[in-house]
C-alpha cells in the first residue's frame, strides 16, 4: 500500500494565515459593532436638553427619547442602556443634549445625574403668586405647591414669618438650582440666603429704627414703589420712617393701588382711597401687614441707612422725572401737590 501523503507546510502555513484573518476580520466586526452602539454618535439636534421627572423610571425615560426624537436610532440605546445598568439608576434632572453624543456619553450623564443647572434671575416681581409662577416656569415644581407652602401658617412659621410677609424671605439676586429641587429645598436655599444678607451690622441698624427684619423689607418695598430712582430712596424712606415716630398715617399711594388690585393706575382718586384694606395707609396707620412688591437691595438699604430729615410730606415732581418735592409742613406740601395734579391734567391723566 502506497503511504498516505502529508500536508505540506505551505499548505499548513496558509491555513493558520487564513484562520488569523478570519479572527481579526471577526473582531474588527465585533469592534465595529459595539463602537457603533457605545461610542457611534447617535443623539439627534431635534432637542436642547432631556427633562427626567422626579420618580420617573426607564420605560417614561425611553418614552420621552422617543417622543421627542432625541436619538437617531432607539435600539442602540436601548441596547447599551441594559449593558451599562442605567434602566435602574434613573435620577431625575435637566440634561444638556449635544447633537453627536455617542450612547455611552449620553447614558453616563444620565446615570450620574451630571444635570446643567437651573439660573434664577429674581428681580423686581411684584407679588408673590408671580413669584410661584416664575419659580415653576423654571423649576420642576408647579406654582400651586409653590403657593400652599407660601400659604400655609405652620410652614412659613419654621422660618420665622407669616403668611403676609414671608414674602420678605426673597432676596433680589441670581442663582443657580437644579431643575428638580423641591419646594421645601429651594425655600431652605432661599432662607439659608437670607440668614446670610441678614448680617449682625444689618440688624443693629433695624434695631436703632425699632423695626423688625421683616418690617425693614415691607417699608423698602414702600420705597421702592414711591422712588423711580435710587438716589432718591434715602430721602422717602427718611420721610416715612419721620411720620411713623410721630404715630402719621404713611398715606401712600403705592399701598392703595396694591388694596385696588390695578397696578395700571396712575392717578389715585378718592373713591380709592375708601378702599377698606389693611394695605390701605391712607385708612389704617403703621406699616402694611405685607410687602406690596419684592423690594431691591438698594431700598432695603436705604431703609437702613436712611436720609435723616425733617420732611413729612412728598408728591411726585411736576416735571416728570421720577423725583419728588418734600416738604416739612401741610401748607408747603398742598402748593407741590397742586402742581403735580395740574401736569396731571395737562397730559390728559385722569386715571
Amino acid at each position: 500500500m502506497s503511504e498516505q501523503k502529508k500536508p505540506s507546510g505551505g499548505a499548513l502555513k496558509k491555513f493558520i494565515i487564513a484562520l488569523v484573518l478570519i479572527i481579526i476580520i471577526s473582531l474588527a466586526g465585533t469592534g465595529v459593532f459595539y463602537y457603533l452602539r457605545y461610542f457611534g454618535p447617535n443623539v439627534s439636534d431635534k432637542q436642547e436638553y432631556l427633562y427626567i421627572r422626579t420618580g420617573s423610571d426607564f420605560n417614561e425615560v425611553y418614552k420621552t427619547i422617543i417622543d421627542k426624537g432625541i436619538v437617531k436610532d432607539t435600539t442602540t440605546f436601548m441596547w447599551a442602556a441594559h449593558n451599562m445598568n442605567y434602566v435602574t439608576r434613573v435620577k431625575p434632572g435637566k440634561y444638556r443634549l449635544t447633537s453627536g453624543m455617542s450612547n455611552r456619553s449620553l447614558i453616563n450623564m444620565l446615570k450620574s445625574g451630571n444635570q446643567e443647572p437651573v439660573k434664577l434671575a429674581i428681580h423686581n416681581i411684584r407679588l408673590k403668586q408671580q413669584f410661584a409662577g416664575f419659580v415653576a416656569k423654571k423649576l420642576e415644581t408647579d406654582s400651586v405647591s409653590m403657593l400652599r407652602l407660601l400659604d400655609s401658617t405652620a410652614f412659613v412659621e419654621k422660618y420665622g414669618f407669616t403668611t403676609e410677609n414671608v414674602y420678605t424671605m426673597f432676596l433680589p439676586n441670581s442663582y443657580e438650582f437644579y431643575w428638580n429641587t423641591t419646594p421645601g429645598k429651594f425655600f431652605d436655599r432661599m432662607y439659608a440666603n437670607y440668614q446670610k444678607f441678614w448680617t449682625p451690622e444689618r440688624k443693629a441698624k433695624a434695631a436703632a429704627i425699632n423695626l423688625t427684619q421683616q418690617q425693614v423689607s415691607i417699608l423698602a418695598a414702600v420705597v421702592d414703589a414711591e422712588a423711580l430712582h435710587d438716589d432718591d430712596m434715602p430721602a422717602v424712606a427718611g420721610l416715612y420712617l419721620n411720620r411713623l415716630k410721630k404715630g402719621m398715617k404713611l398715606e401712600t399711594d403705592p399701598t392703595v393701588i396694591f388694596a385696588v388690585g390695578d397696578f395700571t393706575i396712575k392717578r389715585v382718586l378718592r373713591k380709592d382711597l375708601m378702599k377698606d384694606s389693611p394695605y390701605n395707609t391712607y385708612m389704617y396707620a403703621g406699616l402694611p401687614p405685607g410687602p406690596i412688591m419684592m423690594p431691591s437691595i438698594n431700598a432695603i438699604n436705604s431703609v437702613l441707612d436712611y436720609q435723616h430729615n425733617d420732611y413729612l410730606y412728598m408728591c411726585a415732581k411736576e416735571d416728570f422725572s421720577g423725583y419728588h418735592n418734600f416738604a416739612n409742613n401741610e401748607a408747603q406740601h398742598l402748593i407741590n401737590a397742586h402742581k403735580f395734579q395740574e401736569a396731571l391734567n395737562q397730559r390728559h391723566i385722569y386715571r
